[in-house]
């Protein structure tokens, strides 16, 4: 069992929510291994491409979830698993606040205003030592 992928019980409960396969012809991909692709690309943040092979090709993982995602069918996934997690306790409710830094534009940065005495109503900054 790899990090990033779903367990045999957490299979179990994922497998039945699952839309069964509407094409004709060819057998579509294995399930598992491409709910498993889409898991460790959420929890990575890689690109697409760089998926490991062994969830198979890429495009067929991203097109799953560019379909699942469009017709509703991983919403309404999400939204059924958390019921069952919260069935059995099992749903950690943590938050987590991203701490990124955000760089603002050089004009930005700190410049020294003074209030403008001709405005009206709401005082407009204006950079001090500049004249009009």
């Amino acid at each position: 069992m790899r990090r990033h992928e779903l367990t045999d019980e957490q299979w179990q409960v994922v497998e039945p929510l699952l839309p069964p396969s509407g094409v004709r012809g060819r057998p579509r991909v294995d399930d598992r291994r491409v709910v498993n692709g889409m898991l460790f690309k959420a929890k990575t943040g890689i690109s697409w491409r760089d998926l490991p092979e062994r969830y198979g090709p890429w495009k067929t993982v991203y097109n799953r979830f560019w379909r699942w995602s469009r017709n509703g069918t991983l919403a309404a996934l999400v939204a059924r698993v958390r019921v069952v997690a919260e069935a059995v306790d099992e749903l950690d409710r943590e938050v987590s606040v991203d701490s990124s830094i955000v760089r603002a534009h050089q004009h930005a940065a700190g410049a020294r205003h003074a209030v403008d005495p001709g405005a009206g109503g709401g005082a407009i900054p204006r950079r001090a030592g500049r004249t009009r």
